[in-house]
């Protein structure tokens, strides 16, 4: 059984397989919002800098012509694969002015997690291809270790200006261009060469190579085309334009943008979606709450894009609150981890006028393929269908689920889906099925469909066949990764990593571990424990670290194939909180 969007919802309108995403953003003829009607794209929510609609277009202009001499690119010649950047920084408002640069030369932009260390960000560069990192002052110590053990030159490493507030004692060193002069320099150069598509190019091009935790192993590069970012751009507008119909033609949105620019969710969601309707962004470039509840104060934001732990950290800090003019706040848009009911009502009996809504998407559906509507909020779903998308769920068999209140694996159908996997053509061959109805991508995520008291259809996501460990701010970890870390410690002989939930992150890794042979009869479980936890820390970036904590168990229990029975460790460790609870 397919399920489809709710009968409410409008028709997703055609999508462009022509467009670059430069042109579909900045041209007005592809039906966004007039450039002159539209509020300035992204702020500094520190510094308060801005540009206009504009000078934001103008501004890619210059961008790629600057790159384009920078690296010798000829636009309409090799592939793009030929012209790969890495983008290792915090947020800034430069940042999709730099994206959408390389896009203008037909290149890719990998976005980089702010977090991970020289070796993770070295695994990256070399898998993509990248030849360039543009990364900011507070990281680049990390990009120029990793540029190192790839082959990268110094001089083709570039800083992105951030507010002075967050450099503060950090001396900008000489030799490294930045974006402002590579932007001041391309206004002075001549007009690059017009992109030259055939039909059907922007479905086949990547744009955006970004990193997913897969079940095992390292991180794969997700190959998102220009057409993936398109429809999913017109899906979250087209699912939302009735609501905001209703607020008037001239109605726009001040958003938060919090969330990592190198995360899908902040990436398109929030930067891709908010500029195609003209609203304006509010970038800072980490969660700290004073800012936070500062800046929503200070630009009267509207719409709060953010992950359950922020909203956890609100829940928290009532009194904090009371102390900012919160009243500009509508909506908030939770996604990344799923929300818990309870949080959400505690939140909505704090502030009855704000409308809390939940989304679900992946990487490798291109961000949102639910959400629920301000019309149609039911706590704990992830929403309904947005148009385009078409879901069904299948059993361990293989079989397909025809009703309601039925758990399955999730297997999802949209424009949005993405190419496949960089160089894996076996993750690929598994994650992206072509069935009677379509190509889907199977999620690995086990849900169900529920009718709500609305009438209409909600999707529920009941747990996790991938076994992720989703850690603030949508960060993720696999725990296969962890594993074949922990095993290379001389005192584990065998292990399993689960995740544990956590007030502040959501959810954090725990270790079950069998301990060697090598391990001394004098050597206490707590020393161990320490050995582990320190080894962990100095291979693994920090949302990697064993914050959950280590426990010994004496065989780690296995199906008959061999895998890891993941659900009777998080059975036992329930139990174990339990006891602990009662005693206190």
């Amino acid at each position: 059984m397919v399920f489809y969007p709710p009968s409410w919802v409008p028709k997703l309108p055609e999508v462009p397989d022509t467009v670059s995403i430069p042109d579909f953003l900045f041209d007005e003829h592809n039906g966004r919002r007039p450039l002159n009607q539209s509020w300035d794209p992204f702020t500094c929510g520190l510094s308060g800098r801005t540009r206009s609609a504009q000078d934001q277009k103008t501004q890619v202009d210059h961008l790629a012509r600057a790159l384009n001499k920078e690296f010798g690119w000829k636009v309409n010649e090799g592939t793009e694969y030929d012209k790969v950047i890495s983008v290792f920084a915090f947020n800034t408002i430069d940042i999709m002015t730099l994206n959408w640069a390389v896009h203008r030369n037909n290149g890719i932009s990998s976005p980089v997690n702010s977090v991970y260390n020289a070796d993770e960000l070295a695994y990256q560069l070399t898998n993509s291809g990248s030849k360039s990192i543009f990364t900011v002052l507070p990281l680049l110590q990390t990009a120029l270790a990793a540029a190192r053990k790839v082959g990268i030159p110094k001089e083709r490493i570039y800083l992105c200006e951030m507010p002075d507030i967050t450099t503060v004692g950090m001396k900008m060193p000489s030799g490294f261009k930045t974006l402002t002069q590579l932007i001041e320099q391309g206004a002075s150069l001549p007009p690059i060469e017009s992109l030259t598509w055939t039909v059907g190019q922007g479905a086949r091009q990547t744009a955006f190579l970004c990193y997913s935790s897969g079940t095992s192993g390292q991180a794969k590069g997700v190959m998102i085309s220009h057409r993936n970012v398109i429809a999913n751009i017109l899906q979250v507008k087209t699912y939302d334009q009735i609501e905001r119909d209703k607020n008037g033609p001239d109605y726009l949105e001040v958003a938060l943008g919090l969330l990592p620019q190198s995360h899908i969710y902040g990436l398109i969601v929030i930067c891709h979606v908010s500029v195609y309707r003209g609203d304006q962004v509010i970038v800072l470039p980490k969660f700290d709450i004073q800012q936070y509840l500062r800046s929503i104060s200070n630009f009267k934001i509207n719409v709060l894009y953010i992950v359950p732990p922020i909203i956890i950290s609100m829940v928290k800090n009532k009194h904090l609150l009371t102390n900012f003019d919160l009243s500009s706040v509508k909506s908030i848009f939770t996604a990344a981890a799923p929300l818990g009911k309870e949080i959400a009502q505690e939140l909505t009996d704090q502030y009855p006028g704000w409308k809390v809504r939940q989304a679900y998407g992946l990487t490798e559906t291109c961000t949102a393929v639910t959400s629920s509507s301000p019309h149609d909020i039911w706590f704990g779903s992830s929403g309904s269908l947005l148009p385009g998308c078409e879901a069904k769920l299948m059993t361990v068999e293989g079989n397909e689920i025809t009703g309601y209140d039925q758990p399955g694996e999730l297997w999802m159908k949209s424009p949005s889906v993405v190419l496949g996997y960089l160089k894996n053509a076996v993750a690929t061959k598994e994650t992206f099925v072509e069935e009677t109805e379509g190509r889907f991508m199977r999620t690995g995520d086990e849900a169900v469909f529920r009718k709500a008291p609305s009438g209409n259809e909600h999707i529920w996501i009941v747990d996790r066949m991938k076994e992720l460990i989703k850690v603030k701010k949508g960060m993720q970890v696999a725990p296969a990764e962890l594993e074949a870390c922990l095993l290379d410690h001389p005192a584990v002989a065998d292990c399993a990593v689960i995740a544990v939930p956590d007030d502040w992150a959501g959810e954090v890794p725990k270790a079950y571990v069998v301990r060697s042979n090598h391990v001394g009869l004098l050597e206490s479980e707590a020393m161990t424990r320490r050995e582990i936890c320190k080894y962990v820390e100095g291979k693994k970036s920090k949302h990697k670290w064993l914050e959950g904590g280590v426990e010994f168990i004496d065989i780690i229990p296995k199906s008959p194939s061999g895998k890891i029975l993941r659900r009777l460790l998080r059975d036992r460790d329930r139990m174990d909180r339990r006891k602990q609870r009662s005693k206190l």
